[in-house]
């Protein structure tokens, strides 16, 4: 029997798999494809402290090899969740992690201190990349000081895990890893969408309202792959990878360059049971390739450099 536990600072996950935040709805909504107990993890849609009525339409636009977003962190807003997706996970036997966003470094605050009366809650993810929201602007996913602020205001109101999630639209994604560590991460989530526009050359129709938005879908894996990588050898935390992952394979790369858990979003459209297929076949693919252990996969790349100058 393969062990496909893995660990992400206090928290045990019984595999790698975790669903990718706003791809798998607000609660429970995806149940009837994917049991949260086959999962590692189930990953909340962004809550905000006020209710978000998201951009206009067209919001979403779909590409040759994915699709662009601009949803806009469409929710109901952290009383609406306490209220209605809480209780319902009252009970499920997966770590919960929820996806908080803010216009402010209050705003964040002021949600996770919210969300601290919810013992459902097992962590939280700082929603500090979102492409979708001030105009394509990212402020806490551009700027190490704003999102080591954000990290730190809310590492001091709560015990829970903290993961910081990250935007790949950035020169240096170790500099922005190193602030988020700095800040009292316990993890990191690398990475969101990369930003990206589409248009109709006929008519001159951009196919977002917004014009640009968020791409994901296979075509992003390798630099999603880079940017995990990067963070890896740049901080003592762990890092869950995301984006553009949609075979077993794809998420065995993002074990080898040492990530300890990967999420899976845009895939999980066009099969709304990968997620679960991956679970199932994840120990058997392991066990042909001589492991006992998914850990022993984790970090195995060769020259693969960690802070401090080790390496695995």
């Amino acid at each position: 029997m393969v062990d496909l536990s893995v660990q992400l600072g206090a928290l045990v996950l019984r595999n790698p798999l975790l669903s990718a935040s706003g791809t798998f709805g607000h609660g429970l909504e995806m149940e009837h494809f994917v049991s949260p107990e086959s999962l590692g993890g189930w990953v909340s849609k962004t809550v905000t402290l006020e209710p978000r009525h998201g951009n206009p339409a067209p919001r979403i636009c779909e590409t040759e090899a994915g699709f662009l977003n601009s949803i806009g962190l469409e929710n109901r807003g952290v009383d609406s969740y306490l209220e209605k997706i809480v209780p319902a996970l009252k009970g499920v036997d997966a770590v919960i992690f929820t996806n908080v966003g803010g216009a402010s470094p209050d705003d964040f605050v002021a949600a996770v201190e919210r969300l601290e009366e919810a013992d459902e809650v097992d962590a939280y993810e700082l929603n500090l990349s979102c492409p979708n929201v001030q105009g394509g602007k990212l402020p806490y996913g551009t700027d190490p000081k704003m999102a080591e602020d954000v990290t730190r205001r809310v590492r001091d109101v709560t015990k829970k895990p903290v993961f910081s999630k990250l935007s790949p639209n950035v020169s240096r994604i170790s500099d922005m890893a190193k602030a988020v560590e700095a800040g009292g991460a316990d993890g990191i989530t690398a990475v969101n969408t990369l930003l990206g526009m589409s248009v109709d050359w006929r008519n001159g129709t951009p196919g977002l309202a917004t014009i640009q938005g968020g791409y994901s879908g296979v075509g992003m894996k390798p630099v999603a792959l880079r940017c995990a990588w990067d963070c890896v050898r740049s901080v003592n935390i762990p890092v869950i990878g995301c984006g553009g992952i949609s075979t077993l394979d794809d998420v065995l790369e993002f074990l080898v360059v040492g990530c300890s858990a990967v999420q899976i979003g845009t895939a999980s459209f066009s099969n709304p049971s990968l997620l679960a297929e991956m679970a199932e076949e994840l120990p058997a693919r392991l066990a042909e390739a001589g492991f006992d252990s998914v850990r022993e996969l984790i970090g195995s790349m060769h020259g693969l450099e960690r802070p401090g100058g080790s390496s695995k």
